[in-house]
């Protein structure tokens, strides 16, 4: 009778470490792939929370610059600052449910938009702020030339309409002969057709490291990812909206948004 001898071979210590290579890479690069994806989704996930923003504002400031009544007391404040924050204060009218029983009596209100540094769990967030002054405070406001303290009062009532806001700008607008858009000259009976209206929103990311109203301002080291407002449109961690909204009962312009 004849035996035969099956000889079992096994893996080679080079074999071994060859394949613990190869598996290691493997692993790697599908870690460098899901890392790839959460950073794109968060990417794409702070776009839409900032456009979400812009299209709020833009809608409830159409709406409100729809039904504004010039006034030669009403504000259109330009600011100075190397990251523009403008304040906007006007008559408008405004519907009964937009007011308090007490306070209502007439569709007449002064609206205010303006900026302000909101504090949550300690740390600074810039905030374009709505402030809705209720007719009766507006008529009593008229009758003793008291409009404009009235408009450029800020308190408890205003109300947040964007978050994370590093420039507010809206810039009064009035049409030539020629029909272009010009700036419009204040001291006459007559109030703007328009308000050129620029938005630059920072993302959540970057909403993150700006603690104190300095950092908001350009002004600190936390601030450096803001950058130059002359590149805000090429900055990643910044979303820039603009568009020319009616004022009052113009004729409607034409909408741009670059």
């Amino acid at each position: 009778m004849t035996f035969h001898h099956r000889r079992c071979r096994g893996f080679t210590l080079t074999e071994l470490l060859v394949s613990l290579t190869i598996g290691s890479i493997l692993l790697l690069a599908a870690a460098a792939m899901l890392g790839n994806t959460g950073t794109g989704y968060e990417r794409i996930s702070g776009g839409i929370a900032a456009e979400r923003e812009a299209r709020g504002l833009f809608s409830q400031l159409a709406a409100d610059l729809a039904n504004a009544r010039f006034h030669q007391d009403g504000v259109m404040e330009k600011s100075t600052a190397s990251w523009p924050v403008d304040m906007l204060g006007f008559l408008c009218l405004q519907p009964a449910m937009a007011q308090s029983d007490t306070g209502r009596i007439g569709d007449l209100c002064a609206v205010s938009y303006a900026i302000r540094d909101l504090s949550f769990n300690g740390k600074s967030v810039r905030c374009l702020m709505r402030g809705c002054r209720e007719s009766t405070a507006t008529f009593m406001a008229l009758e003793n030339d008291g409009l404009r303290p009235l408009i450029t009062r800020q308190d408890d009532s205003d109300e947040p309409v964007a978050l994370g806001v590093v420039s507010f700008m809206a810039r009064p607008k009035s049409r030539d002969p020629a029909g272009e858009w010009v700036d419009w000259t204040p001291g006459g009976a007559t109030g703007p057709e328009a308000l050129d209206v620029r938005l630059v929103l920072a993302r959540r990311d970057l909403i993150a490291k700006l603690q104190t109203p300095a950092d908001w301002d350009g002004a600190s080291a936390a601030a450096v990812p803001i950058g130059p407002p002359s590149a805000a449109c090429r900055n990643p961690n910044l979303e820039v909206y603009s568009t020319l909204i009616r004022f009052g009962n113009h004729d409607q312009p034409s909408a741009t948004t670059p």
